[in-house]
C-alpha cells in the first residue's frame, strides 16, 4: 500500500509539474535518451586509481601517495547538462532525478563491471544532513540497488567530522587533508567487496578517505562509482 500511495502521489505531482528534459525540454523525463547519448563521457586513458585523465598509468599524486581505494570510475565529465542535473539534484531538492541518474550508473556498470557485493553511499555528517534534508548519494545508492539487485548498506560507514565542503579547498593536497580521518565504520566490513557511490568525484579524496575507513574495518576491496568526474 505505501508503494501504491507513493506512485499515486508522484503521478499527481507529474500532472501539476510535468517532467521535461533539462536539456531539450522534451516532455516525459528529466533526461531524455537523445540528450544523455551526447553527454560528455570520461574516456580512457585515465589514472586507474583516481580516474584523472592522462596516460593510463598512475598519476603523479596516486604514485606518490598510494590511495587505499582500488579504483574510481565515472561515466561522465562534469560538464553541460549533466552538471546542471547534478547541481539541481544535490542543491535544489530535485530528488525526483534519483531514479534516472541511478539508471545512468546502472547502464555504465552493465558495460564496465566493477567488483561489489554491497553498495555503500558516501555519508553526510548529521549537521549537513539536517541542513540539506537528504543525502543525494544515499538516494542514488538506493535506486542503484533496486536496479542491480545489490544490497545497499548505509549504516556501515559514517561521517564523524563535519569538514568544510571540498569545493572550498584550493588544491588536491588540501582536499585530501580536509577529509582525512573524517569517516568511520560503525560495523565490521570484514570480507566485503564494497561499491562506494557518490554523485561527483574531483580528486577522489573523499572516496579514498571512505575506502581507508572501510579497509580498516577489513573490507576486501573498495571501488568508487560517481556520476561525473570534474574536468
Amino acid at each position: 500500500m505505501p508503494n501504491f500511495i507513493n506512485r499515486l502521489t508522484r503521478s499527481g505531482l507529474d500532472l501539476v509539474f510535468p517532467l521535461e528534459c533539462l536539456a531539450c525540454h522534451a516532455g516525459g523525463r528529466l533526461l531524455c535518451p537523445n540528450c544523455t547519448a551526447h553527454f560528455p563521457r570520461l574516456e580512457p586513458p585515465f589514472c586507474p586509481l583516481c580516474a584523472e585523465p592522462g596516460s593510463g598509468q598512475k598519476c603523479d599524486w596516486c604514485a606518490a601517495n598510494q590511495p587505499t581505494i582500488d579504483g574510481i570510475r565515472a561515466p561522465f565529465l562534469m560538464l553541460g547538462t549533466i552538471r546542471e542535473a547534478v547541481h539541481r539534484f544535490k542543491y535544489r531538492n530535485l530528488r525526483a532525478a534519483a531514479p534516472e541518474l541511478a539508471g545512468l550508473l546502472a547502464d555504465y556498470l552493465a558495460g564496465h563491471p566493477m567488483p561489489g557485493q554491497v553498495i555503500v553511499p558516501v555519508p553526510l555528517h548529521r549537521r549537513r544532513l539536517r541542513s540539506r534534508g537528504y543525502n543525494q548519494a544515499k538516494l542514488l545508492a538506493a535506486e542503484l540497488s533496486k536496479i542491480t539487485g545489490l544490497p545497499m548498506n548505509d549504516g556501515v560507514l559514517t561521517r564523524s567530522v563535519d569538514s568544510m565542503p571540498q569545493v572550498q579547498a584550493s588544491n588536491r593536497r588540501e582536499r585530501a587533508a580536509n577529509v582525512e580521518q573524517s569517516f568511520q565504520c560503525q560495523l565490521s566490513a570484514k570480507g566485503l567487496e564494497v561499491l562506494l557511490v557518490d554523485d561527483v568525484t574531483t580528486t577522489g579524496s573523499t572516496l579514498s578517505a571512505c575506502a581507508r575507513a572501510l579497509k580498516d574495518a577489513e573490507a576486501v576491496s573498495v571501488w568508487g562509482l560517481a556520476l561525473a568526474k570534474e574536468a
